[in-house]
């Protein structure tokens, strides 16, 4: 039984891949349309986003897991709001989960150190190479107002599914080529 569940995950993680593999112009007008979101969701998004020296942004982040998990999902990088370059995350995990969810996440970057450092890098795994804060913010508060003590921050939004397990952690952001 768990071999079956073990190769249906397989097979639901290289499809959700497959499905995920949006063209660059797909890519771009999600991007656009996640940062809007941001923007309208979280009040003071669109200053926090100029404020900061770069973010990631992927739109959309398909995860699911049974005891085993996984998770997938493209997006890119923007400096000075133009994108610099495509990255996608991955990440795989193991222990008490349950469900499918998306999710779309944006990973600023407060100081100019914490961005050169990841651009340098040949993949980024998150909580390996670098902390990033997961921002919890109440209802009407302005994010502006919260006083970061990390150079690196994420926000998870717009979750659409039910899964016992919020996070970051162990996830890998890795370049790609579009």
């Amino acid at each position: 039984m768990k071999k079956f569940l073990f190769f249906l995950f397989l097979a639901f993680l290289t499809t959700t891949q497959l499905l995920q593999a949006a063209s660059k112009e797909v890519l771009n007008v999600e991007i656009r349309e996640t940062i809007k979101k941001f923007n309208k969701e979280v009040k003071g998004g669109a200053e926090f986003l100029r404020k900061s020296k770069g973010y990631l942004v992927f739109p959309n982040v398909y995860k699911a897991g049974f005891g085993i998990g996984g998770e997938y999902g493209e997006g890119a990088l923007l400096v000075h709001d133009k994108i610099v370059g495509y990255y996608n995350t991955a990440g795989a995990s193991f222990g008490f989960q349950l469900g499918a969810q998306r999710k779309s996440v944006i990973i600023a970057f407060l100081t100019q150190k914490a961005l050169d450092d990841f651009r340098n890098s040949d993949g980024w795994k998150i909580g390996g190479d670098a902390s990033v804060a997961l921002v919890k913010w109440g209802v009407g508060e302005d994010v502006n107002t919260i006083d970061f003590k990390d150079p690196v921050v994420g926000f998870v939004f717009g979750n659409e599914g039910l899964m016992y397990n919020l996070t970051l952690e162990g996830s890998k952001i890795t370049k790609i080529k579009k």
